[in-house]
């Protein structure tokens, strides 16, 4: 306990603290991420729930992203069970399972920012709005988009996330992203 209110006197005191957690991020994206970021079945369920999407209007995507915020607490109705009960979720649970805490969170997003699949419950559905998903699929194959260390809202821990956008390995075009929460003490 002592040593994550050292953390959190230094994160909050020091802002710039923060960035001195990109390179062990980075580190980490390369070393435990990149090589399942892209498995067949990740890009499988983004392509299904693209085509699923395709005609979705920024109202309809909104109004999704409430009924999600709004149905937080109970991961049993539709929407949030649809995520959480895919099987790529299953899959995610058990690489932060396998991480033995390093791993926060894992989720994946389609075209529009929207989740496809989750190891836990997200604040909110739509991730369209954020440079997690801003600076990756927005940016095309290849982007990686690092955060802050900061408290996450969702897992209640100090945590940097890693995004990498998910590409298409047949076209080679990006097709959503994903991002993986990392615990800042398994950093240090």
């Amino acid at each position: 306990m002592r040593l994550v209110s050292t953390l959190a006197a230094l994160l909050l005191s020091v802002p710039a603290f923060a960035d001195e957690f990109t390179p062990a991020l980075e580190a980490y994206m390369n070393d435990e991420i990149s090589d399942w970021a892209n498995d067949p079945a990740i890009v499988a369920a983004i392509k299904a729930q693209n085509d699923a999407h395709a005609g979705l209007s920024q109202d309809q995507i909104e109004e999704m992203d409430q009924e999600w915020r709004a149905n937080v607490g109970d991961p049993s109705t539709p929407l949030l069970a649809a995520v959480l009960n895919h099987p790529v979720s299953d899959d995610l649970r058990a690489r932060v399972e396998a991480s033995m805490g390093a791993m926060t969170e894992v989720f994946v997003m389609d075209e529009h920012g929207l989740n496809v699949a989750a190891s836990d419950v997200t604040s909110d559905m739509w991730q369209g709005d954020e440079a997690k998903f801003q600076q990756t699929y927005g940016n095309g194959a290849g982007s990686v988009h690092i955060s802050e260390v900061e408290l996450d809202e969702s897992t209640q821990r100090y945590q940097g996330q890693i995004s990498v956008t998910i590409v298409d390995p047949d076209s080679g075009n990006a097709i959503g992203a994903i991002t993986v929460g990392v615990d800042a003490e398994s950093l240090l």
